[in-house]
């Protein structure tokens, strides 16, 4: 069995990928009724939360390998560490970023946390450190549609933004047969290094209309997310990364993807079409 934590953006597509190729797969979620998507692909729903050891320790029953993908909660990870030792889980997929102790994102510093314990733990593990997800664009998607605009602070940086199918694919993989991947960092990203403007280019050709990229400060850029709803520590770690974007800081490519899943990693242009819908004017 393999556990997958949790049913997000990287948890669900992997799961169904290992349906898929007959592995038998376990997701914990809080309300299996929000995922009967899953359940339908022959994925078992496990009603449980990661505050709770107790539920975490029955996730783990007859688990021989997990892929821990969450939000970098380092409590409720660590959590599920130290039950899959006590457990006798043989490895871990753990699905992470650009982690360190001094980085100004907090969620990377969470990141190194949740990473030194596992490596404490001895479980044999897997890191997969991926660069940003263009999944992530998608919340751009409504102004898009509606105004054929948006808006960011992250300058000429240029990122390798990577498909969370992608990462999906390369955790499925190993999963299954972790034994050459254990002890190893994989970095994952898309083939090219993609600005915003880029993004808007390319948006322009799919859509068949004019996307412009609006250029923000990162105050304006956190004061924009708060508007949205985000709480303010979000959007604050938010802003702070697309700043770093336009310093540098995620413009790295990697053939890992391609290394690992034996097919070309996603590129924006196919993702955005895969995606069209999302981003057109209502009335299309």
């Amino acid at each position: 069995m393999i556990l997958v934590t949790t049913a997000g953006k990287v948890g669900a597509h992997t799961a169904r990928i290992l349906a898929s190729a007959g592995q038998p797969v376990r997701v914990i979620v809080r309300s299996p009724e929000a995922h009967q998507d899953l359940a339908a692909a022959g994925i078992e729903l496990f009603r449980g939360n990661l505050d709770q050891p107790d539920s975490i320790a029955e996730a783990l029953a007859d688990v021989q390998s997990a892929v821990l993908v969450s939000p970098a909660v380092p409590a409720q990870e660590i959590a599920v560490i130290d039950a899959a030792r006590k457990a006798g889980v043989a490895h871990v997929t753990k699905i992470t970023s650009d982690a360190a102790p001094d980085s100004p994102i907090q969620r990377r510093r969470d990141h190194y946390r949740i990473e030194v314990a596992l490596a404490e733990s001895g479980i044999p593990h897997t890191l997969l450190r991926a660069n940003a997800y263009m999944q992530n664009l998608l919340a751009l998607a409504p102004a898009i549609a509606a105004n054929s605009e948006f808006t960011s602070s992250t300058g000429d940086g240029r990122i390798g933004m990577v498909d969370a199918r992608d990462v999906a694919t390369v955790a499925a993989v190993i999963a299954p047969s972790p034994a050459e991947h254990a002890g190893k960092t994989y970095r994952l990203s898309g083939p090219a290094r993609v600005s915003y403007d880029d993004v808007a280019d390319q948006l322009t050709t799919i859509l068949g209309r004019t996307i412009t990229h609006r250029r923000i400060t990162t105050e304006e850029q956190e004061a924009a997310m708060v508007e949205l709803g985000l709480p303010t520590p979000v959007a604050h770690a938010n802003a702070q990364a697309l700043e770093l974007f336009a310093h540098g800081d995620s413009d790295w490519t990697s053939p890992d993807v391609e290394r690992i899943a034996g097919r070309p990693a996603t590129s924006f242009s196919l993702f955005a079409t895969d995606h069209a819908g999302r981003f057109s004017r209502a009335d299309a």
